[in-house]
């Protein structure tokens, strides 16, 4: 093996390394820092051979790369009182429950503003360019326009499938083509995942209120 091979071999497996173990820790690290729970990452390898890790997947091409225990108290709300207003008078102007906008939110961004998924989902309620574009948002970012526009959208599916909550998430989360396709919740497991935890967050937000 020449100089050049053992370089790179030696670069290689510290780039392994990196991707595999440290930025792990360091996502874990970060959440024990800001005080949230801790929660499962996943991992996937992009077309380009880039690694992405996300505690949130966006996708069934997403892996559970580690899987973490909570190790601190979830306390239902804890990251909304940013827009707490905001959520109540989308909530109150479309018609939809407050506690399940908040569900969805923290389901979909974890109250993260800036947040990006693969597809191109953007903002708290990660909305898509063409939903956005049907909605009258201008700027996906902004957290009033992204709450109205989610709330509203949210409510459409609500009316679309007779007030059934699980249709209603399942094609917020994987479309309505899917939802028809499969008459149902299609059998995707990160969208099964995400019907289960919205509801989840749903009811014990009420529970704790």
């Amino acid at each position: 093996m020449n100089l050049m091979m053992k370089i790179f071999t030696f670069n290689k497996t510290l780039i392994i390394y990196a991707l595999c173990v440290m930025l792990p820790i360091c996502l874990i690290s970060n959440m024990l820092l800001l005080k949230k729970a801790a929660a499962d990452i996943y991992m996937k390898v992009g077309k380009n051979g880039t690694v992405y890790f996300t505690n949130v997947p966006v996708s069934n091409a997403y892996k559970v790369f580690m899987i973490t225990k909570s190790l601190v108290k979830k306390e239902p709300g804890q990251y909304n009182y940013k827009y707490n207003k905001i959520i109540h008078k989308a909530a109150k102007k479309y018609g939809v429950n407050p506690r399940l906008v908040e569900a969805v939110i923290r389901a979909e961004s974890g109250y993260n503003t800036a947040a990006v998924s693969d597809k191109g989902a953007e903002g708290l309620m990660q909305l898509m360019p063409q939903t956005q574009k049907t909605l009258g948002v201008t700027s996906p970012f902004n957290p009033v326009q992204n709450i109205y526009a989610g709330t509203e959208y949210l409510r459409s599916l609500i009316l679309r499938y007779s007030g059934n909550l699980s249709l209603a998430l399942a094609a917020y989360n994987a479309g309505k083509k899917a939802v028809a396709k499969y008459g149902g919740v299609p059998p995707y497991v990160q969208t099964q995942n995400y019907v289960k935890e919205v509801i989840d967050y749903y009811k014990g937000f009420n529970s704790s209120r």
